[in-house]
């Protein structure tokens, strides 16, 4: 986790995923879902999932993780997808960040393909849904 600001490094997955939670929250992402998988994966504890209104939302929404997040710009292989703004990939280590465009969602259905992993209920955590900004 080098690559994560002190502020994070020595914080929890769950706190990690909430924090991760409240940004996109105030970036305005749509259709928020986490996901609890790391009884069912052996690279990640959560899969943060959600939805943005066009590609420069999605690109902009991963704009917003890294500046909240990252120390510096990440490498190729921590981030996918950017370019073309329909499936953004940010891998911050035992959180996976999947940003679509809301068309994208529901042609790769990572609920679906996740369906045994636990749905966290987002309103125990962070800001609630639709909380004022």
């Amino acid at each position: 986790m080098e690559k994560i600001k002190k502020a994070f490094a020595e914080k929890s997955a769950l706190e990690i995923a909430t924090a991760l939670y409240e940004i996109a929250l105030d970036s305005k992402a749509e259709n928020i879902v986490l996901l609890d998988v790391k009884k069912i994966s052996g690279f990640a504890d959560y899969f943060l999932i959600m939805d943005g209104r066009s590609t420069r939302h999605v690109q902009g929404l991963a704009a917003a993780f890294e500046q909240k997040l990252s120390r510096k710009r990440r490498d190729n292989t921590k981030v996918e997808g950017l370019e073309e703004g329909h499936w953004v990939l940010l891998d911050f280590n035992d959180v996976i960040v999947h940003i679509f465009y809301y068309e994208e969602r529901q042609v790769f259905d990572l609920e679906g393909l996740w369906h045994d992993a636990p749905r966290v209920d987002l309103t125990k955590i962070g800001k609630p849904q639709g909380a004022p900004q």
